[in-house]
């Protein structure tokens, strides 16, 4: 029995590592954006390309030419870090995407800025590095933001859970973390509370709303010997239930997984958008090469490199990479909200090329019409081919 709760605390453990990382990564991902976003208002002021374009003069003192060069190093080392991290664990794993192409984008930018500093060529692109970085740090934190916001419903569930307890001792009753509780015990389920744990009822009746199971709204009546399931709220009356489940062996806990596996599970879109982005860097780093192969031969040496970064930049498929996991992850979050559990990715892909679904169900469905009345509108179907515009009321 100590191993149930034991499970039941590694679980909790495990969710919420889960949370405080994302929620980490949030963090750094919108406190580097804030920084940079600050650092790239003095390199855009002070950047002559930018004062050319809209024909304004900024205030000139004596270090203020080191202005650009002096903040855009900062902003390459404080925000550009962690992609060129990115990349070198894609490098680590011979998986190019993003975060690689990300860096190479960004390290060109910033040599042909330094080189332009050291006076080696004329254009000075020092707000080119910083503006990069920052919009790739905004859409990498707007990204974080939807992933936690996606694995919001593991959270929500886990919160129908009572942190306490009502054991029965003997003649006394004591309120314990639900943690304690183990299969055998027996608990108390008050008017208006939430079931804590698995169990049989052994005495008393009350109504149970399992609306969060089954989706009736309609509250359950339950007596001696009937079961009760984990989160669901107790009405009407008081139970004494003796539990037979707990940690990962409840019902809820079972859910639970199934998002988190449907969260963690590919997709053949996915898989194809993964090989897109390892061909793209590939394609994108010949035609940059290229690119830079051209311009310097033709003489052209002032722009080769900014050419060649605006090549790097161009190709790089953020939205391609972010897409689909993205849109995966929050559709089985929203479905999870409303009652609707995915078990596979793959089965989610699949339901576009569905036509007709036939539930063997009354109640909150049909919301009143009889089977008799749904299996005319199925054989109808057959017959037909097509589905009966009546509606049901």
């Amino acid at each position: 029995m100590s191993s149930h709760s034991s499970a039941q605390h590694e679980m909790a453990r495990e969710h919420a590592g889960h949370e405080r990382h994302a929620s980490h990564s949030v963090a750094m991902f919108r406190d580097r954006f804030w920084w940079s976003l600050a650092s790239t208002v003095p390199v855009v002021v002070w950047s002559g390309d930018i004062q050319h374009w809209l024909g304004y003069t900024a205030p000139s003192f004596p270090v203020s030419k080191w202005i650009p060069p002096v903040f855009g190093t900062i902003i390459f080392l404080y925000g550009g870090l962690v992609f060129l991290r990115g990349a070198l664990g894609e490098l680590a794993d011979r998986k190019p995407g993003m975060m690689l192409l990300i860096s190479l984008g960004i390290l060109v930018a910033f040599g042909t800025s330094l080189a332009a500093t050291l006076g080696l060529f004329e254009v000075e692109v020092w707000w080119e590095v910083a503006t990069l970085i920052t919009i790739m740090l905004l859409g990498h934190w707007l990204e974080m933001r939807a992933v936690v916001q996606a694995s919001g419903a593991l959270t929500a569930l886990a919160a129908l859970l009572p942190d306490t307890a009502e054991r029965v001792d003997g003649d006394e009753i004591r309120t314990v973390p639900r943690g304690d509780l183990r299969a055998g015990d027996l608990v108390l389920i008050r008017p208006g509370t939430r079931v804590p744990a698995d169990g049989e009822v052994v005495e008393g009746a009350a109504d149970i709303d399992e609306s969060l199971i089954t989706g009736e709204s309609k509250p359950v009546a339950k007596g001696s010997g009937a079961k009760v399931i984990a989160g669901t709220v107790a009405g009407g009356g008081s139970l004494r239930v003796c539990v037979t489940a707990v940690g990962e062996a409840t019902a809820l806990s079972g859910i639970m997984r199934l998002i988190t596996a449907a969260q963690a599970s590919g997709s053949r879109s996915q898989a194809l958008a993964e090989r897109a982005a390892a061909l793209l860097f590939y394609l994108a780093v010949a035609t940059g090469a290229v690119t830079f192969g051209y311009w310097w031969l033709t003489g052209d040496r002032i722009h080769a490199l900014t050419r060649t970064a605006t090549v790097l930049i161009i190709a790089c498929p953020h939205a391609l990479g972010l897409a689909i996991p993205l849109v995966i992850a929050i559709s089985t979050s929203l479905g999870a909200q409303s009652g609707l559990f995915v078990k596979d990715r793959l089965a989610l892909e699949r339901a576009r090329n569905l036509d007709v679904i036939v539930f063997d169900k009354t109640g909150t469905l049909t919301r009143g019409c009889n089977g008799t009345f749904w299996r005319s509108r199925f054989a109808r179907y057959q017959r037909t081919g097509h589905a009966c515009s009546r509606r049901c009321r």
